[in-house]
């Protein structure tokens, strides 16, 4: 059953994000790491978050009301070679404000494209999380892409790295929606 999930409002400037109170549960990744298509399926609607073959498009914090509790929150990714140098100080300054300034941001999901290594970027966003202290999971994205002993290997050297316990998710078949989903609702009671 789809949760109860409505686009609330795009932002480019952190300073001017919700204060209302209701937990935020942040997605940050590479640019094409399946994000918006990621948000899609744990939602159960289809065109809920913009996805485009392009990487890069998301450029702005973008905030998406679920069931009138708590906000998803999409961040622009990083990576993204082709755009230009200003393009990118600007999204990964918008990225550091939010993360920096949001009093409301509970969690952090953490996507990794299950067939790529960790770069320094992801190592850095992991390092920032566990430094503040933000409650984190990391999702290993396009897991129908590895088959089941890869994508095994791949889910417990990622475990190992970043000492923690990853969930596999496939947007196409869904698999690790439910875990996520209990992930989530897990860290929103914790702090609501």
């Amino acid at each position: 059953m789809p949760l109860k999930a409505a686009f609330f409002r795009s932002y480019n400037d952190a300073r001017k994000i919700p204060s209302d109170g209701r937990p935020q549960i942040a997605f940050a990744g590479r640019s094409n790491v399946g994000k918006s298509t990621l948000l899609n399926r744990l939602v159960g609607i289809k065109k809920l978050a913009k996805t485009s073959k392009t990487p890069g498009r998301t450029r702005l914090l973008n905030f998406f009301l679920i069931e009138d509790r708590y906000f998803f929150v999409d961040l622009p990714g990083y990576g993204y070679a082709r755009a230009s140098a200003k393009a990118k100080a600007e999204w990964g300054k918008l990225v550091n404000d939010y993360l920096e300034q949001a009093q409301n941001l509970k969690g952090l999901c953490f996507l990794i494209d299950s067939r790529r290594e960790p770069d320094e970027d992801d190592l850095m966003m992991i390092d920032w999380m566990e430094t503040r202290g933000v409650r984190f999971v990391v999702v290993l994205t396009k897991a129908d892409k590895l088959s089941r002993g890869k994508l095994g290997q791949k889910s417990r050297e990622i475990d190992r790295i970043f000492k923690t316990e990853s969930i596999p998710f496939s947007s196409l078949s869904g698999v690790g929606k439910r875990e996520l989903l209990s992930w989530i609702e897990k860290t929103v009671k914790a702090v609501s």
